[in-house]
């Protein structure tokens, strides 16, 4: 009866099952941060962890059913795998093979040409969260002089309890949607120091209704505009039948709607996090205090910055930071920032899945960001750029400029990784003379010939000297 209800209720809202138990169970975060602050502050550790446990096993069942032993089998083997293999490589690599196959053949044996709320869902974040903690627990067992200050604040002194590794795993902040936390964040919550009041809750209830308030607003933006930028129409004969121009202004205009739906859900989730204390992140230099340990988003930015580096530093920021620190800053041994950066792009390709999209959209990312830093670095030495681009009042209509393919070019990309197979992603683009990867590749390849045309000699050879 309930479960009819429910169906009853997302087909009412213009939405699936799947999706309104995911919404629902995002939002139960806050009654279960509530009832921690009221009753489990400062109590015994076991007790947190016990609920915490249950707490996102019950999310897991209400939105996968049986399906929610994947999760419990891998948190165990991880578990055992830290104890039996200690503080060793052959350690993190194998959490790292075990967890990345588990989570590919999950992909592979539920994968659709669609986008689906299935296990593999939340599968994927506990997945970095996961392999993290093998990371930290390996860190854990090195000099305090051989880590960088990332890896000081995170490494583990001791072995977790299994509770411990369980109540880590199912936070209901950070279960389903993310974001990415360490254990040492874990255990410094339950150990009650997250808290702007020592020995008391955290006055984190109106920073938390900020963020609940604005995750709602950016639900109501994607759940409004969504059906008037369906995925679908790309493939009628409709949208080709368009001009050329109308064609990407839909693409800027449905990637713009499409994103909300992830920086919602986001956003949300932020917010019990900070109502229960994660979020806690110090003060700030003027003292105020500091909420954003777990900020997946910053929204201003996100609206603003007119550069896809700026939106791609604002955009699933705990995600980035965590492949950052565990993925590209342990790959200097290849000796090449590019292809550091190349690997981990390919990396998180594979981590989204296994459609040929995920990988064509990650790589054009790469494209885009590295077309980009070229063309920073020549508006900065080129003084005739530099004068056109500070110029107060031309800045009005470089920006504008700017925003239009910044934004018909974030969505660009995001063709193929929403609509996941080759020959649903190829019509699209060739329904627009892929105009993007025309752009950008004639951008990389006419670069160096504008910096001769454009930076002077002088500064030229001072550049190369540095």
């Amino acid at each position: 009866m309930a479960a009819a209800m429910l169906k009853g209720v997302a087909e009412s809202l213009g939405a699936s099952e799947p999706a309104l138990r995911l919404l629902l169970s995002i939002l139960a975060g806050y009654p279960f941060a509530l009832f921690y602050r009221r009753f489990l502050f400062y109590r015994e550790p076991s007790l947190i962890h016990l609920f915490h446990t249950l707490s996102g096993l019950g999310l897991a069942a209400f939105n996968f059913g049986s399906r929610m032993h994947h999760s419990v089998v891998c948190v165990m083997v991880q578990f055992l795998m830290l104890r039996l293999m200690g503080r060793t490589l052959t350690g993190v690599v194998s959490s790292l093979l075990f967890q990345m196959m588990y989570l590919l053949l999950g992909y592979y044996y539920t994968a659709t040409d669609q986008y689906d709320i299935k296990w593999t869902m939340p599968h994927c974040v506990l997945t970095l969260k996961l392999i993290g903690l093998a990371f930290d627990y390996y860190d854990g067992g090195k000099e305090v002089a051989q880590l960088n200050a990332e890896q000081k604040q995170a490494a583990l002194p001791s072995p977790p309890s299994l509770l411990e590794v369980y109540g880590f795993s199912y936070f209901y902040g950070g279960f389903l949607v993310g974001p990415q936390f360490t254990l040492r964040s874990y255990q410094r919550l339950i150990a009650g120091e997250l808290t702007d009041s020592p020995g008391l809750p955290p006055n984190s209830i109106m920073p938390a209704v900020k963020r609940f308030s604005l995750g709602l607003l950016c639900l109501s933006v994607y759940t409004i505009g969504s059906p008037y930028f369906p995925d679908s129409f790309f493939l009628t004969e409709e949208y080709e039948a368009q001009p050329f121009l109308y064609r990407c202004v839909y693409i800027l205009l449905w990637g713009k709607i499409t994103l909300y739906k992830y920086v919602s859900c986001w956003v949300i989730a932020e917010g019990v996090c900070i109502l229960s204390g994660l979020g806690y992140n110090g003060h700030d230099a003027s003292g105020e205090v500091q909420w954003d340990a777990c900020a997946n988003m910053r929204v201003w930015q996100y609206e603003t910055t007119p550069l896809f580096t700026g939106t791609i530093n604002a955009f699933n920021i705990n995600t980035n930071a965590w492949v950052a620190r565990h993925v590209f800053k342990r790959l200097r041994f290849l000796g090449s920032k590019m292809a550091s950066q190349a690997v981990t792009l390919l990396f998180l390709a594979l981590w989204h899945g296994l459609h040929s999209g995920y990988l064509l959209c990650f790589s054009l990312e790469f494209i885009i960001v590295t077309v980009e830093r070229q063309a920073l670095a020549l508006v900065k030495d080129s003084p005739v750029l530099t004068s056109v681009s500070q110029n107060p009042v031309l800045y009005p209509l470089v920006y504008g400029v700017q925003q239009f393919l910044h934004w018909l070019f974030m969505g660009y990309p995001l063709i193929p990784f929403c609509l996941f197979t080759y020959d649903k992603w190829l019509r699209v683009y060739s329904s627009v003379y892929f105009c993007g990867h025309v752009f950008f590749l004639s951008a990389f390849l006419i670069m160096p010939y504008l910096r001769r045309a454009l930076v002077p000699k002088k500064r030229e050879s001072e550049k190369k000297k540095e």
